[in-house]
């Protein structure tokens, strides 16, 4: 049998819950806030991929014994997610076991905060891709494929009913649902309005364009970030900046990061306002990160940023404005 083929994640349009006429065409699973991630299977061994292309694997050992629960050549598509203190998914656990490459300090991590992998969709069944399946069927095989076992799960799915699981989804403080079309294929690489995400807050990928010192206790280190997103012509345009949402760790880690990539001039493609580029300190715009944010303004600012955290599964080059 060959090499499996590589596929990119199919991804989901942001918008509202479909019309009730139109309820019954949908399945509604959770949205889950972890890093999205393909797992192929092949020869006996699970290698993750994250949603840009990067081998993850060994970030993630306690996912490894996958490989021995499903047939051989198997591409799956699911979401790799740390649970806090309360049970809840958490991003913010979840951050230092997305960069971690070291071996001893991995399983240290795995052991302290183990993370689970919530599979949602299978691409590819021994000599065999499944992506032009309808969902419905794609989501059959992968019960069938699939047995739950202590660090993977295939989380329920409800044809229809999209109102009872958004709400059940509040109150399990939960960021949201997925609602996708029951007859439609799986489009890899593409964002389409075939699966819609439907959020009871709103996030968005930014760039890490530069950053100034705080004031008082945080005088000698980061204040806040100033952040970009990508216009429709390609050039990293000011976002507005972020000063909350940071635990210590976090901007202990963030002022090491930014530390090699400091650069003379700002490596935003328009104007930055004054009060924020008069102590700024420019980076190489690399880094992604995650905001959570209350709306955009007119003049293209997010307004109430709170940092999330560093996304090492994005390219700086993909991050444009979510498209509502």
């Amino acid at each position: 049998m060959g090499h499996l083929p590589a596929y990119a994640p199919m991804t989901a349009q942001l918008g509202q819950l479909p019309p009730e006429a139109q309820d019954e065409l949908y399945g509604y699973e959770m949205k889950w806030d972890g890093v999205r991630a393909l797992g192929y299977v092949e020869d006996g061994r699970l290698r993750l991929v994250s949603r840009n292309g990067l081998d993850v694997t060994v970030a993630y050992p306690e996912i490894g014994p996958l490989a021995h629960a499903v047939g051989d050549a198997v591409v799956l598509d699911g979401e790799i997610v740390a649970f806090g203190a309360r049970g809840l998914p958490s991003f913010g656990a979840l951050q230092p076991r997305m960069h971690q490459r070291d071996p001893a300090r991995i399983r240290l991590l795995a052991r302290a905060v183990p993370v689970t992998y919530l599979i949602f969709d299978i691409l590819h069944l021994g000599d065999a891709t499944t992506i032009r399946l309808p969902y419905a069927e794609r989501r059959d095989l992968l019960e069938r494929t699939v047995v739950a076992g202590e660090r993977w799960d295939v989380p329920p799915h409800s044809a229809g009913g999209g109102a009872t699981v958004f709400e059940t989804s509040r109150e399990l403080l939960l960021e949201g649902v997925v609602a996708k079309r029951l007859s439609s294929p799986y489009r890899p690489g593409r964002r389409s309005r075939d699966w819609l995400k439907i959020k009871h807050f709103r996030t968005q990928d930014v760039v890490i364009g530069g950053w100034k010192p705080g004031e008082g206790r945080r005088a000698e280190g980061i204040g806040s970030l100033l952040l970009g997103v990508h216009d429709e012509a390609g050039r990293l345009v000011f976002a507005g900046h972020v000063g909350t949402g940071f635990t210590e760790a976090m901007l202990a880690g963030l002022a090491e990061r930014l530390a090699p990539l400091a650069r003379a001039k700002s490596p935003f493609d328009d104007e930055v306002p004054r009060e924020h580029a008069r102590h700024a300190r420019w980076v190489e715009p690399v880094l992604v990160g995650e905001v959570r944010y209350a709306e955009w303004t007119g003049d293209g600012r997010l307004r109430h940023p709170s940092w999330r955290g560093l996304r090492p599964d994005r390219r700086a080059d993909d991050v444009v404005r979510e498209p509502g």
